[in-house]
């Protein structure tokens, strides 16, 4: 019993310290949704044509995810799927990992179960904390990963980010404080945060916050594909419980009825 309860503690371990990022940073909420297929869609475009460079998703099927996300078999071949690989082949690269090692000082991870590992919370604020730091190998650094080897793929969607000051909006626990007046969100000039300088990305800072929440999708749907068929099977498992109670109830009460 003893080492059983050790053994939990050590597994809770990695949970409890993916609440924030690895500098303290706080963690944005992603607010997937595993539902919206367009998001998931999206989300897979982004994949396949940003970090399929370096990273792979070798634990998953092309075919499955054109299935899975409603995308025709030939809209897959033509946008998604490498030169020379088959619908029906899993998602690798041709990256050898001794190569990627010595360019990246580490062999970027294979990326199927990174949603359950990491969480999508972490997932969303890492692809949103990336900025200019030209003491770094590839002058990219990362707040919630800091001197992370990674460069940031998606720069040329978001743009530069640099340290700097912006205005923010004034939060009072978990909420913005609005003014009393306008309703408009009441803000603070703070500094030392992510600034993305003007004119340097191909998406605003809405549009990059929903590329990056549809990749966060599309990775929580890889780690785990028929999470939401295994919920709704969940639901009638329980109500069969649950009438199957009534009958066995009322069968341990015949029986013991004579018993005193």
């Amino acid at each position: 019993m003893k080492k059983q309860l050790i053994a939990l503690l050590f597994a809770l371990v990695p949970v409890t310290a993916m609440a924030a990022g690895g500098a303290g940073v706080p963690l944005d909420e992603a607010n997937i949704d595993l539902t919206d297929k367009a998001s998931l869609q999206d989300g897979a475009r982004t994949f396949t044509n940003y970090c399929m460079g370096c990273h792979s998703a070798q634990y998953q099927r092309y075919e499955r995810v054109a299935t899975d996300l409603g995308i025709p078999e030939d809209l897959m071949m033509d946008n998604l799927v490498f030169p020379d690989t088959l619908i029906g082949d899993h998602m690798k690269i041709g990256m050898r990992p001794t190569e990627s090692k010595g360019w990246f000082g580490a062999a970027p991870p294979d990326l199927t179960m990174v949603a359950r590992v990491r969480g999508t919370d972490w997932l969303y604020t890492y692809m949103r904390s990336f900025y200019e730091d030209p003491s770094r190998p590839l002058g990219w650094n990362n707040r919630v990963f800091p001197n992370v080897g990674m460069p940031h793929v998606l720069a040329e969607l978001q743009g530069k980010p640099v340290v700097g000051c912006k205005a923010m909006p004034v939060r009072e626990g978990n909420t913005i404080k609005r003014d009393s007046l306008t309703g408009d969100p009441v803000t603070d000039e703070q500094c030392d945060v992510l600034v993305v300088e003007e004119g340097t990305g191909t998406q605003t800072e809405e549009e990059y916050d929903t590329t990056v929440r549809n990749l966060v999708a599309f990775l929580a749907y890889s780690a785990d594909p028929i999470k939401l068929e295994r919920h709704r099977i969940g639901v009638y498992v329980l109500l069969y419980l649950a009438v199957l109670f009534v009958f066995a109830y009322l069968v341990k009460r015949e029986y013991w009825k004579d018993v005193h």
